[in-house]
């Protein structure tokens, strides 16, 4: 009976693209491989095989929140902080734009360390490389995001992380649900290209709490999400609490395919950190895009800590490239030199 009932779901949403809350519920709960199959037939329709690759730069560990799962988060006294420079920023971009990367993404903690003219001049210079600029700083006013774009920033991440309020209070003290919500809509109505996405396995979620998230990111019509798996950190209030379950986040990417099917979606290093290779496959559930670590400085690296254990933490820009080469072989996918907007992929 379930497994009729999943299959019926399946012809509606690959047809229409459209499902209410208790499907959404059906397919977290029972979709298998039927599932997967579906929302990778999906992809391949909507934006083909190939896979967007994103430099990543987490440019500063410095973080005046305390979220409760973060390993940055400002009471942990054990880590050891760093702030780039921004000519460091800059010529790591330079650098990897000469490598062939067409996007580069600049993450960090809410750091009140660089001021909103110094990060329009990062995005200035960088710019000159003709690469796309992706944004993961944080919440911001509407004239601090008006002034990065116009200094040419492309995206914006913001994740949301949960869309149940209660859930999002208990997990982000002193935080504003309702001025989370009001970012997302500043990102959108200054142009930017929208990502934003939800962390699986935090304590007291439930499925229907992931199908809302789901569902909400299906209303806005946001451009990108990335689903993470929840890790513990052992400095973080959340350190021992289980982790996430990798294949719940698995079939939450398949069905955000299926709702949205021309968005991009990350394999993220979560899920390859949980699992041995969950990168791909979480590729062939769906996702379109990798995001690889461009930092030279290997104590960056270890000192980014949202989780512990963070899988490639060693290995360089180069070598995480081969490795993710060989992984796309047995899946028939391939490396695609591009900005890779939304919009490109409505063209494939």
């Amino acid at each position: 009976m379930i497994e009729n009932s999943v299959k019926n779901i399946l012809e509606k949403v690959k047809s229409a693209h459209t499902l209410d809350r208790s499907e959404v519920v059906a397919l977290l709960n029972f979709g298998g491989e039927e599932l997967i199959r579906a929302a990778d037939e999906t992809r391949r329709q909507y934006v083909g095989d190939g896979i967007y690759i994103r430099a990543l730069v987490e440019f500063s560990n410095y973080c005046t929140r305390t979220c409760f799962y973060c390993g940055l988060r400002a009471e942990n006294n054990k880590i050891h902080r760093y702030r780039m420079n921004p000519d460091e920023i800059i010529s790591t971009a330079k650098m990897v734009s000469e490598k062939g990367f067409r996007t580069i993404v600049l993450q960090s903690g809410e750091d009140c360390g660089f001021k909103i003219d110094e990060l329009c001049r990062i995005v200035e210079e960088i710019k000159k490389n003709d690469i796309a600029v992706t944004l993961s700083i944080g919440e911001k006013s509407f004239d601090e995001y008006k002034m990065l774009k116009s200094a040419g920033a492309d995206r914006f991440l913001l994740r949301i992380e949960t869309t149940n309020k209660e859930l999002y209070q208990k997990y982000h003290p002193k935080m504003s649900f309702k001025n989370r919500l009001r970012c997302l809509d500043d990102l959108r109505t200054l142009g930017y290209e929208v990502g934003t996405g939800s962390l699986i396995g935090l304590e007291g979620q439930t499925v229907g709490m992931i199908a809302d998230d789901i569902l909400f990111f299906k209303k806005i019509n946001v451009d990108m999400i990335g689903i993470g798996v929840f890790i513990p950190h052992p400095d973080t209030p959340l350190g021992v609490t289980a982790a996430g379950d990798f294949e719940l986040a698995r079939r939450a990417v398949a069905v955000t395919r299926l709702l949205l099917p021309d968005i991009n979606i990350p394999a993220t290093t979560a899920m390859e950190t949980l699992k041995p290779n969950g990168r791909g496959l979480v590729l062939e559930a769906g996702a379109n895009v990798v995001m690889l670590n461009a930092a030279e400085n290997e104590e960056y690296k270890k000192e980014y800590s949202i989780y512990p254990d963070k899988a490639g933490i060693n290995d360089s820009l180069d070598l995480s490239l081969t490795k993710l080469k060989k992984t796309l072989v047995p899946i028939d996918r391939n490396i695609l030199i591009s900005k890779g907007f939304r919009a490109d992929n409505k063209a494939v």
